[in-house]
């Protein structure tokens, strides 16, 4: 990696990089002031749905991160540029909570369950039958099926929730239909956050703690990968993958100096 360009901006993951079950991990607040003052673009990105950029920066703020509304890059907001490019002005019938919602909405999509372009398929709390009955329903009826990300399990404070990718294999075994995911590791969420800051690929760098999503999207998309061992990775488990990240550290602490 000795020839790639210098850094000129940087995209990171937010639980297990920046936070970890609501607390900041070390050196997180540093990496963030010391962007904020270089001037340099960059994105916190997370697969996590249901919040919109303006909840999470008040979530971010409360614990003592400050990250800008507009540098805030979510599934659902992946979900809803490609939606727009693929679709301008479409409908759907959607299976998730407000910032999915509020995306699709600002993208001037119609929110329906009669006769929808798609199904959309994002995180809740509060996933129920009825929801998902409806969906195979439209889905056999000629919806198209999409997903904001392929993850099967959520964190939470008592223990792993069944997440997006676990209900969407349910809607796929009832409709023989697979979803497309615009979420990490699929690259399109990492392009299209890099042209929402005016970014390219080659001058970028991804920071993340998973190898399965983080990293490959990284990589995928064409920039330099930052591993950190403070979330769901373990070093030991770096060579069970068939690639690797561009360089590991033990955490964001370890890159403050590379801003």
């Amino acid at each position: 990696m000795a020839d790639r360009k210098p850094i000129e901006s940087w995209l990171t993951d937010m639980d297990g990089v920046l936070i970890h079950e609501g607390v900041p991990i070390p050196g997180a607040e540093a990496f963030l002031k010391k962007l904020g003052e270089s001037g340099k673009p960059f994105l916190v990105l997370t697969n996590n749905s249901i919040y919109t950029p303006r909840d999470l920066h008040a979530r971010l703020r409360r614990m003592g991160l400050e990250v800008p509304i507009e540098s805030i890059w979510t599934s659902a907001l992946a979900t809803a540029q490609f939606l727009d490019d693929q679709r301008p002005g479409g409908s759907a019938y959607v299976i998730g909570e407000a910032g999915l919602t509020t995306a699709l909405h600002d993208i001037g999509y119609i929110l329906t369950d009669h006769e929808p372009d798609y199904v959309v398929l994002g995180e809740t709390r509060t996933y129920s039958f009825e929801a998902m009955t409806k969906a195979v329903r439209l889905i056999l009826g000629g919806a198209r099926f999409i997903c904001t990300n392929p993850d099967e399990t959520g964190p939470s404070t008592e223990g792993p929730l069944p997440a997006t990718g676990a209900v969407a294999a349910l809607i796929t075994q009832a409709t023989g239909k697979k979803p497309y995911f615009a979420g990490k590791p699929n690259p399109l969420m990492m392009r299209t956050g890099l042209n929402a800051i005016g970014a390219h690929s080659e001058t970028s760098a991804m920071i993340g703690d998973r190898m399965d999503t983080d990293v490959l999207a990284g990589m995928e998309a064409g920039m330099q990968t930052f591993l950190v061992l403070t979330g769901l990775t373990r070093p030991e488990q770096v060579e069970d993958f068939p690639y690797r990240p561009s360089k590991v550290v033990d955490s964001i602490a370890d890159l403050v100096e590379r801003i």
